[in-house]
Parts: structure tokens; sequence; C-alpha cells
């Protein structure tokens, strides 16, 4: 393994900055960027409806 195959190991392992530079990262590191935080997006959006539903459930329950 060369040293540019060491450096590029070690960009890839960062985690994403929001608003950081992206102009230095290749199409395949932008590419896996997109992927983690859409699989990131789609946590954030699942907690978002189990916590809608307990809310919906609790208010049903108290409204009885």
């Amino acid at each position: 393994m060369s040293v540019f195959d060491d450096e590029h190991l070690k960009r890839q392992a960062t985690t994403h900055v929001v608003g950081g530079d992206l102009s230095l990262l290749s199409v395949d590191e932008l590419t896996a960027r997109v992927a983690i935080l859409q699989a990131e997006i789609k946590r954030i959006e699942d907690e978002r409806e189990k916590k809608s539903a307990g809310r919906k459930a609790a208010e049903t329950l108290f409204r009885s």
C-alpha cells in the first residue's frame, strides 16, 4: 500500500461536517457522504414518527 492510499483511507474515514469544504473530495467520497446523510435522515424521520405515534397515543388516552 502506498502513502497515497493511506491518506485516502484517512480522509474517507472522517465524519461529515455540515458546511465543511467539499472541494477536495472525490466523486466517490461525495457519493458515500450522500448515502451516509440519506441514512441519517431516514433514521431521524423514523424516530420522529415513533415519538409522534407515542404522543398521539398519550393524547388519546388522556382525552378519554
